[in-house]
């Protein structure tokens, strides 16, 4: 019987999330939540996002973070490539302002390279491409714990007033709204665990639910803040080329550098999964926290980046299938994890 492994639709066109992404930024667009209902729309917005952090903690394992630091050069390394390479190049687009770019749409690239990596992707594709997919497990689970810390104090330092005023009052609210909940999901984990393994797929529809709720009030108060104008079709397509350019140059410095560090084809494969994407299901609900009414165009750059991400790998990791393989090392376990990237 031959292995099964996690397949993607062929050139995945487009993510049927992504559609759902694009209608719930059309139904706020036609239908944008105002007033009392805005109000209501936020307060659950903000709910959600809390649960969503509750979710992560409850669902990752201690256990299998831990060991996984056996093979910290890799971890290190894909670090590395989300939280120093990413936004040392978000950096460098601040000098396409106002050329290519506008103020808000290179705050929002530069908000999508401190975002941390994903971890159900990065695993699928890693698997498709016949890589060291426990590797891939556990460095898209120790970047998603660190840019819970980290992505909102690179964000304080980088993005400045951009994102909205960031202030001790600011960095309090995110830890309310994001280290609290996601450290009572790990205390809570013993007894919860069993029941979030046994309904993962019905809690993936809330997960999924809750950012389309965030997403939908985040582009609600830009409609009615009217910051729409400011996003023009040949400003979409400068940003669209710039993310291009973004994902060809990490793509190559995650593969490239990797093999100067010498590390083997399998663990290559997971690196450059790893550190070349990053979660749309962590950067959009920190975007919520951290940008305010000015979130729906923080997190465009994001969005798109996303798919794009899928498009790129997806043809990637199917050549990488067709490729030389390397014997697997012993006790390599593939396994599985429940949170969402």
């Amino acid at each position: 019987m031959s292995r099964r492994t996690p397949q993607l639709p062929s050139w995945l066109p487009i993510d049927p999330y992504v559609l759902a992404l694009i209608g719930t930024v059309v139904l706020a667009a036609l239908l944008p939540a105002s007033c009392t209902a805005a109000d209501v729309a936020g307060g659950a917005s903000t709910g959600a996002v809390a649960f969503l952090f509750f979710l992560y903690g409850a669902r990752l394992s201690t256990a299998q973070a831990l060991e996984g630091l056996r093979h910290w050069r890799l971890h290190l390394t894909v670090l590395a490539c989300t939280f120093v390479a990413f936004p040392l190049l978000g950096l460098a687009s601040g000098g396409l302002v106002p050329y290519v770019l506008t103020p808000p749409l290179q705050s929002g690239l530069l908000f999508l390279c401190l975002v941390p990596s994903t971890i159900q992707s990065s695993i699928a594709f890693t698997s498709i491409a016949r890589g060291n997919v426990p590797a891939a497990i556990c460095a898209g689970s120790f970047s998603s714990i660190a840019g819970i810390f980290l992505t909102p104090l690179l964000a304080a330092a980088l993005l400045g007033n951009s994102g909205g005023g960031f202030s001790a009052g600011a960095l309090l609210k995110i830890g309310v709204q994001l280290l609290l909940p996601f450290v009572a999901g790990q205390l809570l984990r013993r007894w919860v665990g069993g029941f979030l393994a046994r309904h993962k797929k019905v809690l993936g529809y809330v997960d999924r639910g809750s950012i389309l709720l965030v997403v939908y009030t985040a582009f609600s108060e830009g409609m009615v803040a009217g910051i729409w104008h400011q996003v023009t079709p040949v400003r979409l397509g400068a940003l669209l080329a710039v993310e291009a350019v973004l994902l060809a140059v990490m793509l190559s410095v995650s593969w490239y550098g990797a093999k100067r560090l010498g590390f083997g084809r399998e663990d290559r494969i997971a690196i450059q999964f790893a550190g070349s994407k990053k979660s749309l299901a962590s950067g959009l609900p920190m975007a919520s926290v951290l940008f305010g009414a000015q979130a729906s165009l923080a997190v465009l750059p994001l969005m798109l980046f996303h798919q794009m991400q899928l498009m790129v790998c997806a043809v990637i990791a199917k050549r990488r299938a067709r490729g030389p393989q390397e014997p697997a090392p012993d006790g390599a376990v593939v396994r599985e994890t429940a949170v969402v990237g």
